[in-house]
């Protein structure tokens, strides 16, 4: 199976999702470590309860990203890591990292991008007065969500609606799709391991 690292700056609801689906097998994948750059963060709590080695880090005390990302390159080595999964990891990777796993880190956005990249895309699309947002799985570059989307499943947003029902609606959403997506990124790069054709339709509905 393959080794996975997940990176979270906040609560991690995604990453308890990526840690139900590994255990009750709907995802057949390693979380071997969980990276986070804010101490504070409950996250880490869910990490130490599931015996998932985690990596914290402050920013402001390093020279910079390529200082910290060189660190963070070395703890993945050492975990064998062959996926980056952002799962609420509020900070843009930089080359480091990028050039390290390029073609192997994803990302989960709460929105249908390119609409409300950035923080608080729900509070942007409400904003917005829009009557849809939705969920994107994509692969991560160096620009602020604007990766490759590889699927996308749309959210209705109902009269009435506030921040709260909609991020419990979106929240229902990505912890079904996520350990999906991987499982079939997962199975897609097996398959071209192996020399057999990886031609699998990643679109949901």
């Amino acid at each position: 199976m393959k080794n996975i690292a997940v990176f979270a700056s906040g609560n991690g609801s995604n990453f308890q999702a990526l840690l139900d689906s590994v255990q009750n097998g709907r995802l057949e994948a390693n979380i071997r470590i969980l990276v986070c750059d804010r101490p504070s963060a409950f996250v880490l709590e869910r990490a130490k309860a599931a015996g998932i080695d985690s990596f914290v880090f402050s920013p402001r005390k390093f020279g910079g990203k390529e200082e910290y990302e060189n660190l963070i390159c070395e703890k993945l080595a050492e975990a064998n890591i062959d996926w980056i999964v952002l799962a609420g990891y509020m900070r843009l990777l930089g080359p480091v990292l990028l050039s390290a796993y390029e073609g192997r880190i994803v990302n989960i956005h709460p929105s249908l991008l390119p609409a409300y990249p950035g923080k608080d895309a729900i509070g942007q699309a409400l904003a917005a007065g829009a009557n849809r947002t939705g969920v994107t799985v994509h692969f991560v570059d160096e620009g602020m969500d604007t990766g490759p989307a590889i699927t996308q499943v749309e959210v209705p947003i109902l009269d009435g609606e506030t921040h709260e029902s909609l991020q419990t609606k979106i929240q229902k959403v990505e912890h079904r799709l996520y350990p999906e997506v991987l499982q079939m990124l997962l199975n897609t790069q097996g398959e071209s391991e192996n020399g057999t054709k990886a031609g699998i339709n990643l679109r949901f509905e």
